[in-house]
């Protein structure tokens, strides 16, 4: 893989914003903009405990989906509270997926504040909370409404693998899907990676960026990019959503939602062995392809 670092600022202003990030579709994080958040002191594990500590929430571990998964189903259920004490008492590869905890405790959202200035059409319905265990992962994919994600990490430390939505088939995407084939877990560590490139060679000439998130921080992700995540602490983030603003992706999001997810839950239940190797096939043709025209 071509990576290189996320551009890193202190602050930023709106102008400086649209114009190097925005626009041009480039990842930053902004070290400051959470920073006079109650939020950045007042949320910890105990707080949480004490306001949702008895919801029932679905949790996921770190098998990656194949052909016969559904869709975000749950591989276990427990409260919060519960969930919350076995992530804080050592590695748990665990993770909570779009928790909506600002349903159940509406109070916390006078804790933060929608960064309106940065750029327009936050859904404010459904700010997501999402949280994980040390060593959890968040596999390769990309959101399929592609929205704008402006997501700020508030404990913890995160490791993030960016692509722009361009590298799609050196990442191995899945037709009707937004996931890749290929597994990123622990791609910077060669004694632990499980990113086999002589099975997927063409992730070796995909273009990205990557970046350790900590404590206070916040990245501005555009729609449509690719992201993998892993959680080096025991720790939560909370994203904060905003329509494209274009009007193909907007019509791409739709269709993506109510239209190729559709198409793909439909064929995985009629035919999912026909359909899976239908996908294998394109896949790999895809990539040879990105393969062929670098070289």
């Amino acid at each position: 893989m071509q990576l290189r670092p996320i551009d890193i600022v202190p602050d930023i202003s709106a102008e400086e914003f649209r114009i190097n990030y925005f626009v041009p579709q480039i990842p930053v994080v902004i070290k400051n903009l959470a920073k006079q958040w109650p939020s950045t002191v007042k949320w910890n594990w105990e707080y949480f405990k004490k306001i949702v500590g008895d919801k029932r929430v679905g949790i996921y571990n770190n098998v990656k989906s194949d052909a016969y998964t559904p869709i975000n189903k749950a591989d276990d259920y427990t409260s919060f509270g519960e969930y919350i004490d076995m992530i804080s008492s050592g590695p748990a590869a665990w993770r909570i997926f779009l928790f909506n905890i600002f349903s159940h405790a509406p109070q916390l959202t006078q804790d933060f504040t929608w960064p309106d200035h940065l750029m327009k059409g936050f859904v404010k319905r459904v700010p997501m909370l999402f949280v994980g265990g040390q060593g959890s992962i968040t596999h390769m994919h990309f959101d399929i409404d592609l929205s704008h994600i402006v997501h700020t990490q508030f404990m913890g430390r995160k490791r993030v693998l960016l692509f722009p939505y361009k590298e799609q088939y050196k990442l191995y995407r899945k037709p009707f899907e937004v996931l890749s084939i290929a597994d990123f877990s622990n791609y910077y560590d060669d004694s632990k990676s499980r990113l086999d490139i002589t099975k997927f060679p063409a992730v070796q000439f995909a273009n990205g960026y990557e970046v350790i998130l900590n404590h206070g921080d916040t990245l501005f992700m555009p729609g449509g990019y690719w992201h993998h995540m892993e959680y080096l602490d025991s720790g939560f983030a909370m994203s904060l959503r905003a329509l494209n603003n274009s009007m193909s992706g907007k019509l791409k999001g739709v269709w993506n939602i109510v239209g190729m997810r559709n198409i793909d839950t439909v064929m995985k239940k009629t035919m999912p062995v026909k359909w899976y190797e239908w996908k294998e096939r394109k896949i790999y043709e895809a990539a040879e392809k990105e393969i062929q025209k670098v070289g």
